[in-house]
């Protein structure tokens, strides 16, 4: 079956369309040029797309509740040229660690905007955001209290921080991806986080403002957010409430998640009801921001026909992790017929020497054949952010594209950069 145009628009970005050739075009660059250009396989990112959703949500929520801040959930796609676009939309920042936190502060975030997570905060990377001057600090663990505490009290500040609360809430996602449950790496359960919070409103260095939760990631059902906004009200009442991000997004064309619109509805509803109206809220969209903005690339090497059909492209694992580890689907069409019926139903695979380099798996394509180029959308959130070099595969470019302009924003890894930290 093809895709029509009006499923392309579910899962591609915005501004994708079949141009006058039969071809596919992202932000007005026609695909298949993009490859003769820059060589595959390549991260594609709209630039508008990027920009729509952001102003998407500060809209959502600013017509719903008034003292809100939306945080880019940076870890998604952490590159400096996707920071920089946030950055001008003026929304603040979540980084998870002292790496996100200096890409953060290149591309032009406030310090007092920034917020650092992370379960396993080191002396050096709190050391690090004190410096720089970052708003709040996201607490994980008791350890973190006390070595934030005299981290912060051996240079005489006293730092504003939030307590991460798990609230025993859980949504209908991967195991790998949920995080709200009691039995968690991340945050205090409800019993500690009492202790938790008694301990830091004692400390003189540390100045609790408000709450943290983040119950998962790519969620569809809204409930699981309003349970978990009327289960942390139980600890008392806070100036703050950080209630994470999870909004989860279309990677396929029958998957039709809760709009941002829906999604900020049913999160200030909840809040105004167990929290008050009158409370700071913080929201902190990764994945809803930036997946849909990206189309990687690649060009086919091979098709085998034995029990199946595998096409083989020059990629896979190197630059989308997500199929292998968490079994997520994709869509995938060839560039220069996207909308033509699939003849043949298909494996898509990597290069890499692994049986499981899957990168979909029963596609529909249209009579594949080695050099076509092969689009898979919605890989912008954590295609970029967990690139690695596989068999000494290079990592990809990223390239912006906006009104038919394309311009490279991160180059191509290249042979000399895998070995630029040898010593010997």
């Amino acid at each position: 079956m093809a895709l029509t145009s009006s499923e392309l628009l579910n899962v591609f970005p915005i501004d994708t369309r079949v141009n006058e050739r039969g071809r596919l075009e992202i932000g007005g660059c026609d695909a298949t040029e993009l490859v003769d250009r820059f060589g595959s396989p390549a991260y594609v990112v709209v630039e508008h797309d990027l920009r729509s959703r952001a102003r998407s949500f500060v809209d959502a929520i600013s017509s719903r509740h008034g003292d809100f801040d939306v945080l880019f959930g940076s870890k998604a796609f952490p590159c400096t040229a996707v920071y920089r676009v946030l950055a001008q939309e003026g929304l603040a920042c979540d980084v998870a660690s002292g790496g996100e936190l200096a890409l953060a502060l290149r591309a032009g975030f406030d310090p007092s905007r920034i917020y650092l997570h992370g379960n396993a905060k080191s002396e050096r990377e709190l050391g690090e955001a004190l410096d720089a001057g970052v708003g709040h600090v996201v607490l994980d663990s008791f350890d973190d209290v006390a070595r934030l505490a005299r981290i912060a009290g051996a240079r005489g500040s006293a730092q504003e921080v939030l307590i991460r609360v798990t609230p025993g809430v859980t949504g209908d996602t991967h195991h790998a991806i949920s995080t709200g449950q009691a039995d968690s790496k991340f945050g205090f359960s409800m019993h500690e986080a009492r202790d938790a919070i008694e301990r830091v409103s004692d400390s003189a260095s540390l100045r609790l403002v408000g709450l943290h939760c983040h119950i998962g990631s790519q969620l569809y059902d809204l409930e699981p957010f309003r349970a978990a906004v009327r289960t942390i009200a139980e600890l008392g009442e806070f100036p703050v409430y950080n209630l994470g991000g999870g909004l989860g997004v279309a990677y396929t064309a029958a998957q039709h998640p809760p709009s941002i619109e829906e999604y900020a509805q049913a999160i200030v509803d909840a809040a105004h009801e167990w929290l008050g109206a009158d409370k700071r809220l913080l929201l902190e969209p990764g994945r809803a921001l930036v997946a849909n903005s990206t189309v990687t690339l690649y060009t086919v090497e091979t098709v085998k026909r034995n029990v199946s059909t595998w096409v083989a492209v020059d990629g896979g694992m190197s630059d989308n992790l997500r199929p292998m580890l968490y079994g997520s689907i994709y869509e995938a069409v060839i560039a220069d017929r996207p909308l033509a019926a699939g003849t043949e139903r298909c494996h898509l695979v990597g290069k890499h020497c692994e049986s499981g380099d899957v990168i979909v798996r029963d596609v529909l394509l249209a009579d594949p054949a080695p050099g076509d180029v092969i689009a898979t959308p919605a890989t912008g959130a954590y295609g970029y952010a967990m690139a690695n070099n596989y068999n000494s595969v290079p990592r990809p470019p990223v390239i912006f594209c906006h009104r038919g302009e394309a311009r490279l924003v991160v180059r191509r890894e290249t042979y000399e950069d895998l070995a630029a930290r040898d010593l010997e």
